[in-house]
């Protein structure tokens, strides 16, 4: 499992989705439509895990998902540590001095 730190310069954001729930095709078919635009070498999905490092029913979806889209596409899938991501996307939030959509505007 990667980290933001183990890519360091190479991480990029180049779309980002949710996967919709019972749209299974849909998804995919959309992935590899992206896939086909740009040039893809791996797909990094964000992986749920527990702050203890318990994988519970989210991840595991999640892995069968990464499963069928290495079947489907041919291209490896890298799992993304997402414990403490939103309070990273905080920090740097407030760093930048960007207002959160909960702080009130006084």
């Amino acid at each position: 499992m990667q980290s933001a730190t183990d890519l360091g310069s190479l991480r990029r954001r180049r779309d980002h989705f949710p996967k919709e729930e019972n749209k299974l095709r849909r998804t995919c078919a959309r992935l590899e439509e992206l896939i086909a635009n740009i040039s893809v070498e791996k797909i990094v999905l964000g992986l749920p895990v527990h702050m203890n490092s318990d994988v519970g029913e989210r991840a595991e979806r999640t892995m069968e998902f990464a499963r069928l889209l290495e079947r489907r596409t041919g291209l490896d899938v890298i799992f993304w540590d997402e414990r403490l991501t939103t309070a990273e996307a905080e920090e740097i939030l407030i760093r930048q001095k960007v207002r959160g959509k909960t702080e009130k505007n006084t």
